[in-house]
């Protein structure tokens, strides 16, 4: 059974998003790196870009498959995890942790209602098994 900690929120797409004051920290799910596997490249979005909730913002890819990320909410990118360059495999390890991919500015704190808290994202998951 995949991890998924209570205090986040989630995309139906397996994004997780940890709210700090105004900024968020964004990152893929347990389940999700579970699904691709071992990760060999990310691609991030760069630091002071804008994005819209539901924009593609990078690429996640494993030995098996490609997949790309979405912004959950709306803002500007922050900061990136430049480990992960190096390291994709940071978040097949600890992806509520070294894993993180982004943070971003929260551009309007209401689009978080939008995002699942853990336990409906935890049945979406079940449901997917």
């Amino acid at each position: 059974m995949s991890e998924v900690p209570s205090e986040l929120k989630f995309l139906s797409s397996h994004e997780w998003v940890m709210v700090e004051g105004d900024i968020a920290t964004i990152g893929v799910s347990d389940h999700a790196q579970e699904l691709l596997g071992d990760l060999v490249y990310v691609e991030l979005p760069e630091v002071g870009d804008t994005v819209a909730a539901g924009d593609s913002v990078g690429v996640i890819e494993s030995v098996k498959a490609a997949s790309d990320t979405y912004a959950p909410i709306s803002g500007e990118i922050i900061e990136v995890n430049a480990e992960l360059e190096d390291g994709p495999e940071r978040i097949n390890v600890d992806p509520y942790g070294d894993g993180w991919m982004y943070k971003m500015s929260i551009e309007d704190a209401e689009e978080l209602e939008n995002l699942l808290d853990a336990a409906a994202y935890s049945d979406s998951i079940i449901d997917d098994d």
